[in-house]
């Protein structure tokens, strides 16, 4: 989903995702260590993503696996269920790639949950301009008063190592039953499926010295035809 320049989410479409934000990270690519060094972001002691809003939320099939090595645990509401194919390749950096960018993706959704820009899961996974455009995002949830609920499928995920610090992902998003939901009077959003309720998306990562595969760019191509039905 494309977000409007005015901080205000479209309203035909559920943007789970920064939908074609293109981010400039030339910076970020160039300092792997940019997030790592930055003593505001104490990656070993992050809490667990839903903690910021002040309720308690049941955790839905879409919650991550328990912390390992300092991450924070993501959970989301019972009526969020977010689906990764394939969560795992032969291949361990591979892997580590693809577990990242999913945990990426559940933190933004619980971002938006909480109305929380800030949240410390989504600043793990995210750096420099990809931090910014993540919370730019978020806050324009927030100021609109909406939030996200149903299903998204993510699949046809395909992982290119590009050096030992550098990598990019491209995958598929299925929102057909994904929506966006106006908080105050539970509205449902984009309930009508169409060819833009696929998404093709296009990632960049960079590894820091904690081994996170930070987001630095996303795009995407609403309607693609690699990832229609």
């Amino acid at each position: 989903m494309s977000p409007s320049p005015h901080r205000e989410p479209s309203v035909n479409r559920r943007p789970t995702l920064l939908a074609a934000i293109a981010l400039t990270a030339a910076a970020a690519l160039s300092l792997s260590a940019c997030g790592s060094d930055d003593s505001s972001k104490d990656k070993d002691n992050d809490k667990i993503a839903g903690a910021d809003t002040g309720t308690e939320k049941s955790a839905s099939p879409s919650a991550s696996a328990p912390a390992v090595a300092g991450r924070p645990k993501v959970e989301l509401p019972s009526d969020i269920t977010l689906t990764f194919t394939p969560e795992q390749t032969s291949d361990a950096v591979q892997t580590a790639v693809l577990k990242d960018n999913a945990e990426f993706i559940r933190a933004l959704n619980a971002a938006i949950v909480a109305q929380n820009p800030r949240l410390p899961a989504l600043e793990y996974y995210t750096e420099g301009e990809g931090a910014v455009a993540a919370q730019d995002w978020v806050g324009a949830f927030k100021d609109a008063g909406w939030t996200v609920t149903g299903t998204v499928r993510y699949f046809d995920r395909q992982v290119t190592v590009n050096s030992k610090n550098s990598a990019s992902l491209s995958y598929c998003g299925d929102e057909s039953k994904g929506f966006s939901k106006v908080i105050k009077t539970k509205e449902l959003k984009g309930t009508k499926v169409t060819k833009d309720s696929y998404t093709a998306y296009g990632v960049q990562l960079q590894k820091n010295k904690q081994g996170v595969w930070e987001l630095v760019k996303i795009s995407s191509t609403q309607g693609a035809d690699r990832c229609q039905p």
